[in-house]
């Protein structure tokens, strides 16, 4: 993480709202809901990432295949 963001009382709670809506949409399975925040992250990271013409974390490098 590049740097920790603090929220307010009103930003926490419209938070806290948009992310019971996104585990909701996922049968309320919150490891299904975050992972998959994790995979749309990285797609926009390397989205940004080409844009700005550095790929800090190459999706490659970040998959494991078989040993």
């Amino acid at each position: 993480m590049d740097r920790i963001v603090t929220l307010d009382a009103r930003e926490e709670a419209i938070l806290q709202a948009a992310a019971s809506d996104f585990v909701r949409l996922h049968g309320g399975d919150a490891m299904k809901a975050l992972k998959e925040q994790m995979v749309l992250n990285g797609h926009l990271q390397e989205r940004l990432d080409t844009l700005s013409g550095e790929l800090k974390y190459p999706r490659q490098a970040m998959r494991r295949g078989p040993p």
